[in-house]
């Protein structure tokens, strides 16, 4: 006799599977950001910036290992997103009103909190203007890799809202890099990416389950996306929306069968948390601080990204549970109060990998710019890891000796 459905044992080892894997990716992910700081500002410094502008490829048309990671391996990084919300929209924690409204609401006032923030500080600086999404980014595997600091002590409810506020923060992300941060598109490309996506369409409405053809077609469709003028990584999230996913209410085991969406899901899990994502902030977050003087951490754009993130997070989200729990639309998940509740709202305020990737898209063409925004992102993710673990330290019920 069947103690459980085939759908809630797939559940259950999804969500073993991704939180081992994120609270890991997670630490991984700090150290190789704490490497890049250190070889950035000790005598690796020309070495270090010397590997990060390596060209790769023929001497004519070789881009950057830089160029690489940011608009081809981070590609893979949002197909995997987007896996991600598809598979929960379908089949997991997006996929029931009751489990949606909360995470939803939170994670949109999460994102308007800090951009409103931002943009007060910022606001008739036109250049400035362009970084107002840069605070409003969660970053689920540092924010996990600080949770499994904390052990049992974290209750599931907790993983599962951050984790499904963090998933919404993506979508809500890719929406704005579509609409604000394409620039000069090009029709032709355009018009070659629309095929491309056609046919992924048609192989799913012809039942192929197959990932070969799929992921062909998805390659066509970022160098389509690359030569358009719309930033190659979405790609990457077009190709995953289309990747087929089996009918969740069927009664096949998940040890007997995977839909074509969990196999890749799964095959790209451990590549995205311990290659891709911790090499992005290898090569992003070396920062050198050689001749910055503590009031340039004053400046509008630093402080406005770091009042976003520490301020700007918290209390949206926690504004947000409050005010539907209030009105009887949502209660707070199992083994969480108040005050866990704000410690999860510090921990979203870790932007890190998103929004150091929003940084590069809306600075671009200003290093300086850029160079302020990142030191922004890193000391406001610092900070709300700081404040988010302290906090929860404090708060959360100490686990019971044995």
């Amino acid at each position: 006799m069947r103690t459980s459905s085939p759908l809630l044992r797939r559940t259950q080892r999804a969500l073993s599977e991704f939180f081992r894997l994120e609270a890991a990716g997670g630490i991984l992910l700090i150290l190789a950001a704490l490497l890049a700081m250190l070889c950035a500002n000790s005598p690796l410094v020309h070495a270090y910036e010397a590997l990060r502008d390596t060209p790769l490829g023929s001497e004519a048309t070789g881009k950057s290992l830089h160029w690489w990671v940011n608009d081809g391996l981070m590609a893979v990084f949002f197909l995997l997103v987007a896996l991600e919300i598809k598979r929960e929209a379908l089949s997991g924690q997006l996929s029931r009103r009751d489990q949606l409204i909360l995470p939803l609401v939170c994670a949109a006032a999460g994102v308007a909190v800090p951009a409103l923030l931002y943009f007060a500080m910022n606001r008739g600086d036109v250049d400035a203007m362009r970084g107002w999404a840069i605070p409003t980014a969660t970053d689920i595997a540092f924010a996990l890799g600080i949770l499994a600091l904390l052990g049992s002590r974290v209750p599931l409810g907790m993983k599962l809202l951050l984790s499904t506020i963090a998933v919404a923060d993506d979508l809500i992300a890719i929406l704005i890099i579509a609409l604000f941060y394409s620039q000069g598109l090009w029709w032709p490309a355009l018009a070659g990416a629309a095929v491309a996506v056609a046919a992924m369409a048609l192989l799913n409405r012809r039942g192929v389950k197959r990932l070969a053809p799929y992921l062909l077609f998805g390659g066509v469709l970022w160098v389509c996306v690359l030569k358009s003028g719309v930033h190659a990584t979405l790609a990457g999230v077009v190709t995953g929306l289309l990747i087929p996913h089996i009918d969740p209410r069927n009664d096949i085991d998940d040890e007997i069968e995977h839909s074509p969406l969990e196999t890749l899901e799964h095959a790209l899990h451990p590549w995205v948390a311990y290659a891709i994502l911790p090499l992005f902030a290898f090569v992003n977050a070396g920062l050198t601080l050689t001749g910055m003087q503590p009031s340039d951490l004053l400046a509008s754009l630093p402080a406005g990204i770091m009042l976003g993130l520490v301020v700007g997070k918290p209390v949206g989200i926690v504004a947000a549970a409050v005010l539907m729990r209030a009105a009887g639309f949502a209660r707070f998940p199992e083994g969480m109060d108040l005050r866990a509740m704000l410690g999860l709202g510090l921990l979203c305020g870790i932007g890190f990998t998103m929004s150091l990737f929003i940084g590069g898209l809306a600075f671009a063409q200003s290093p300086l710019l850029y160079t302020e925004a990142v030191v922004g992102v890193l000391l406001a993710s610092l900070l709300a890891a700081l404040l988010g673990c302290t906090w929860l330290h404090a708060v959360l019920p100490k686990p019971r000796m044995k």
